[in-house]
């Protein structure tokens, strides 16, 4: 059996007395699969993805990337860049004057000389079909490119696992079909948040749902396709 990227052994957080949101949840995630989580709003989901980049810290339980176990700052300045994470607003992610400043940064934060963070940003404007846009507004895009733009942001940094946070947010039919083309053919480990069950069932290994605390159907190896309604 392949051994887990991201490992969740019963995870809690509450924002504090009588909020808590995660309570006991257990999940794992494997190289070269995609990984769907469905909810309900306000279920968690957002602050699942939060802890496994280490913006926030579990009250009790486990945390385990890569084969170790995370607990403090330090722990995830080691994997940085490993993971990375792609707003469900592409505007909190994209922060710079044109696009290539934007998706050179990531590099550059990690120590890359100008040069290479540029050809590294190039490459991945190319990888999503984006070459021509480097010297383009980047607040001045469409939705749909936007949402892009951030992606390629984070993979500049190519990472080994991606947490996508409702990448059809606010999209049009057609931006949101040219996002999910991309997805399909990422060769990285892939943890994405939606409440579109159509969209989750056409590109994920395995689906499961946060429902009071716990995830359902995401501790599993095999296909594992769960059942969503409307408000998921």
């Amino acid at each position: 059996m392949k051994e887990a990227l991201i490992q969740l052994r019963d995870v809690a957080y509450a924002y504090g007395p009588g909020r808590t949101v995660l309570d006991g949840v257990e999940m794992a995630l494997y190289p070269g699969e995609t990984l769907g989580l469905a909810g309900a709003n306000g279920s968690g989901k957002t602050t699942l993805l939060r802890l496994i980049t280490g913006l926030l810290r579990p009250g009790r339980g486990h945390l385990e990337l890569f084969g170790q176990e995370r607990t403090c700052r330090t722990d995830f300045d080691a994997i940085r860049g490993r993971v990375g994470m792609v707003f469900q607003d592409s505007d909190d992610q994209l922060f710079c004057p044109t696009v290539i400043d934007d998706v050179a940064f990531g590099p550059l934060n990690l120590g890359a000389s100008a040069d290479a963070a540029r050809t590294a940003a190039s490459r991945a404007l190319e990888s999503l079909g984006l070459s021509g846009y480097e010297d383009r507004t980047t607040y001045a895009l469409s939705g749909g490119e936007k949402r892009l733009i951030a992606l390629a942001t984070v993979l500049a940094m190519t990472p080994d696992v991606l947490l996508l946070d409702e990448p059809l947010n606010g999209l049009d039919a057609t931006s949101a079909a040219r996002v999910t083309e991309v997805l399909e053919q990422l060769p990285q480990a892939i943890l994405v948040v939606s409440h579109h069950p159509g969209f989750l069932e056409s590109i994920a290994n395995r689906v499961c749902r946060l429902e009071k605390g716990k995830v359902i159907g995401g501790t599993g190896t095999g296909p594992t396709i769960l059942t969503m309604d409307s408000n998921g």
